[in-house]
């Protein structure tokens, strides 16, 4: 049994380092003491991010809850000893959380207050915090994902790429944890790609030019047309269809036109990477007049927000209209394919539906490159994929041998606070604290604010889901968990004292938020000092 003062003790130690390399011992050193039913929760807990998923605690709620047992003062707590006795363990938070989870209904609220206000006084003072933040999703103590995925090898004793394609493929950190540390090296080479089971999306890094991507390849590449939609993975079964957005949330019944689209094809089964995107009038992305999409002359996309808006609506059937478009093919008929190169992908994905695919075309020429990338963009489009001709499809890696072409320099960032308005804005959280990426500590690094390109609707938007995710504040501003990504424009980048990572965006604006989108794909602070002159 895992107490979870062992947990609270491991992450304040995490607080206290910035070297990546110790966080991860400390967390390896931690995770090979866990019992075996404790991987999976514990995992969840150190990350902020129980197994549960939400359970209508936030912010608000724990605020009202006292973190001193009944009885006690601030004093009592402060001079608790360090291991009296008491305590709660692993498990019993997790039996807790589960149990939070399905109380819902009228009353729900006190009810939820009440069972979290009998464990808080069980606990000692350090797990009573623990307790909070893993509540409120403050983990802000640099050991994310990708920390945690290195710890998890090296406790286990497998290799680091093994891990990270393993947690990729079974689409959950905490059971290939579990894989890893109770089977070993085997059990976790033999996990793979499972036709209903999503698998996080590759992910592709940014060049300046078709020129500069091409140059990166070295070699042939495909160039796609990169359209502004909202990514989708189709998974097709026999007659069963699921269907799962680039954060792996089953959409399958708001899409009933993907899912039509899936029976149609000849094949047992397939996963299918593509996009989802709302056309004008009758057109279509193929409509070519010839065999050939890559001469589609049609287009007329809606704008993301728009596609957002129908996908996000909680209704069977809201999205019908989203036509889907692939670009690429991960499985077919029970052969998983993401190990082929691209060019092997992409030729069975043209047979099994060539009406469908994204127009794109296999070139070395950057003359033939940017046609195709002029094309895209007259046509309404963000601009081009250029992808490595031989690549494999590394799920949940932004990789080097894709790269994506856009005329406009934008970045994903992080929301980290939001400051309350004034004048004409009063009453909102306006004013936006960015966070990149930092790739050594899975921490988010301020590079600057905006308050540009906020609609009045976004604006009321914004608040909500800032008040929902709300961790702290100080003054007038209100600090967020980083959860929310949103799309920035920019005119680049300038060096600054003001930030900590040495960068400040220059005249930065909202393009959207992107809820298809997780913060652990931000552009990193690295993507951000490439903007730099002279970088």
């Amino acid at each position: 049994m895992t107490r979870l003062r062992e947990l609270a003790d491991t992450t304040d130690a995490l607080r206290a380092t910035s070297s990546r390399k110790e966080k991860g011992e400390l967390l390896a050193a931690l995770l090979r003491r866990l019992a075996p039913a404790e991987i999976v929760p514990a995992v969840g807990m150190l990350l902020a991010k129980p197994r549960q998923g939400a359970i209508g605690v936030g912010w608000a709620t724990v605020a009202k809850v006292p973190t001193a047992p009944s009885g006690a003062t601030a004093a009592d707590d402060a001079d608790a000893p360090a291991d009296d006795g008491t305590g709660a363990d692993v498990l019993a938070f997790d039996a807790l959380l589960s149990e939070i989870a399905v109380t819902t209904g009228p009353g729900s609220e006190a009810g939820r207050q009440a069972l979290l206000s009998e464990f808080l006084g069980r606990c000692e003072p350090a797990e009573r915090e623990f307790v909070r933040r893993v509540l409120i999703g403050d983990a802000r103590q640099g050991a994310l994902a990708g920390v945690m995925t290195d710890a998890a090898a090296k406790a286990a004793g497998v290799k680091a790429a093994a891990m990270r394609r393993a947690v990729m493929l079974r689409g959950d950190l905490g059971e290939a944890t579990a894989i890893a540390l109770l089977d070993g090296a085997e059990a976790l080479d033999a996990v793979d790609l499972v036709v209903g089971r999503p698998i996080q999306p590759m992910l592709a890094s940014t060049a300046a030019d078709v020129g500069e991507a091409l140059e990166a390849a070295g070699g042939e590449v495909s160039v796609e047309w990169k359209l502004d939609g909202a990514r989708v993975q189709i998974h097709l079964d026999g007659d069963e269809v699921a269907v799962y957005t680039r954060n792996l949330n089953d959409v399958t019944k708001r899409l009933p036109q993907v899912v039509a689209a899936a029976r149609d094809l000849d094949c047992r089964s397939a996963v299918i990477d593509g996009e989802i995107l709302g056309l004008f009038g009758d057109g279509d992305l193929g409509d070519s007049g010839g065999d050939d999409p890559a001469e589609a002359t049609a287009a007329n996309p809606l704008a993301f927000q728009e596609t957002m808006s129908a996908l996000g609506t909680d209704s069977d059937g809201a999205a019908a209209g989203l036509r889907p478009y692939f670009f690429d093919l991960m499985a077919l008929d029970g052969e998983s394919l993401i190990d082929r190169p691209l060019r092997e992908r992409l030729a069975a994905l043209h047979r099994l539906a060539s009406e469908r695919c994204v127009p794109q075309r296999f070139t070395t020429d950057r003359d033939e490159a940017q046609a195709h990338l002029d094309d895209a963009i007259a046509r309404g489009h963000e601009g081009v994929m250029v992808k490595g001709a031989d690549s494999r499809y590394e799920a949940g890696r932004r990789g080097k041998s894709w790269r994506k072409v856009k005329p406009v320099h934008t970045l994903d960032l992080v929301v980290l606070a939001a400051e309350w308005g004034h004048g004409r804005r009063q009453g909102w959280l306006s004013n936006l604290h960015l966070g990149a990426r930092n790739p050594d500590t899975g921490d988010f690094v301020m590079v600057g604010k905006t308050f540009k390109g906020l609609t009045d609707e976004l604006l009321g938007w914004q608040t909500e889901q800032f008040l929902h995710r709300q961790v702290g504040e100080s003054g007038h501003t209100v600090h967020v968990r980083p959860e929310l990504v949103v799309e920035i424009a920019l005119d680049g980048a300038q060096s600054s004292t003001r930030y900590p990572g040495g960068v400040a965006l220059r005249f930065a604006r909202v393009r959207g938020y992107r809820p298809d989108r997780d913060p652990a794909t931000a552009d990193t602070i690295d993507a951000v000092r490439a903007l730099l002159p002279g970088a």
